[in-house]
């Protein structure tokens, strides 16, 4: 198998500078469409596929992004590893603003978004215990150093709804009663997708700021998030640029079993499923359907 990597940018980082071959690309899926288009392209002999979050521009909410149909999207392009690259903020000292983590946990709080390709007419439970695959996160990390990013390996994500930010009561439960390290609004569903259609799945947050808790620090305040912000895109495309060289051309099977995921899950037997919500998962779950 060739190795595809996707990239879905956050806030801030609306491109991918390098590609040879660059096209815009619209790419239809049943569950709607995407963010936006999606830039293709191959960086070091590698195929990659980038798509912006929130759309340029930024036209989309947290809640309001088509989570579904964005990673629809990537595996109907063949996309086999996904980097997801996002704004965060930080509870924990050590994790400044301008660092990078390497998240490998999730609290889920959104409330309002479809979090399943599955349901009436397919059932299937995908686990998450694991929810990013450590080896495309060991390669992120790899890439951050080498472009001197100070980078911190793991990490717990807690996703929020938004778009507001935290409250101060909120901030404080999140750090010390939860144990959360970072906090955005974007990661979930977009993980449990990603493991539904068994994509290898790295997250990286980009810290801008600490969040609402921090004596020193005070409230949230945009105007010094987005010049963090602008310094961040910067390294992330800095960092992305040295994934291919990393992952190479050739794909071997995920140690982890990412892309596997489906093996066991699907429960509803094959003479009780809907046909129009097979059609559907064509892309994420033709595998195993």
């Amino acid at each position: 198998m060739d190795t595809v990597i996707g990239v879905i940018g956050g806030s801030g980082v609306y491109d991918i500078n390098g590609l040879q071959g660059a096209e815009w690309r619209s790419v239809e899926t049943p569950w709607g469409e995407p963010s936006d288009q999606i830039l293709t392209g191959k960086l070091d002999g590698v195929a990659m596929a980038f798509l912006p979050r929130h759309g340029r521009g930024h036209v989309h909410s947290p809640t309001s992004v088509p989570y579904r149909a964005n990673i629809d999207a990537m595996k109907r392009l063949g996309v086999t590893d996904v980097i997801s690259v996002s704004a965060s903020g930080s509870f924990r000292d050590e994790m400044a603003p301008g660092d990078f983590v390497i998240v490998d946990q999730f609290i889920d709080r959104t409330f309002a978004r479809e979090k399943s390709f599955f349901g009436h007419g397919c059932v299937a439970h995908v686990s998450v215990a694991h929810p990013t695959c450590p080896r495309l996160g060991a390669a992120c990390a790899e890439a951050a150093r080498a472009e001197g990013i100070t980078v911190h390996d793991g990490g717990i994500y807690l996703a929020m709804e938004g778009p507001q930010f935290s409250t101060l009561a909120e901030s404080r439960m999140y750090r010390e009663a939860w144990g959360a390290d970072v906090i955005g609004m974007t990661n979930m569903p977009e993980a449990k997708l990603a493991r539904e259609a068994e994509l290898c799945y790295a997250s990286v947050a980009m810290i801008t700021d600490y969040d609402s808790w921090h004596p020193d620090h005070g409230e949230v305040d945009v105007t010094k998030i987005i010049a963090t912000l602008m310094g961040n895109a910067d390294k992330a495309r800095g960092l992305v640029k040295r994934l291919p060289g990393l992952l190479g051309a050739d794909r071997l099977p995920c140690p982890h079993g990412c892309d596997r995921a489906l093996e066991f899950a699907v429960l509803t037997g094959p003479d009780a499923r809907d046909p129009a919500v097979v059609a559907k998962l064509d892309a994420v779950a033709g595998r195993v359907l």
